[in-house]
């Protein structure tokens, strides 16, 4: 037990003097992190659609 209190404290201590982005740029950050997913996501989707319509009309499919 007094292991796992010793760890806790010394990462409590290594956290303490992490320098933490200001809260405004951690939203911008994260908006335009989520902004480029939805477009992957979006041109994967795409990509995936055409291709699925191309090779089944190729391989004789419906």
């Amino acid at each position: 037990m007094d292991k796992i209190k010793g760890f806790l404290k010394e990462a409590y201590q290594e956290l303490v003097k992490c320098t933490w982005l200001p809260r405004k740029d951690v939203v911008r950050s994260t908006f335009a992190v989520s902004m480029v997913v939805i477009l992957v996501a979006i041109y994967v989707s795409f990509v995936d659609f055409v291709l699925s319509i191309g090779l089944g009309s190729f391989l004789g499919g419906r």
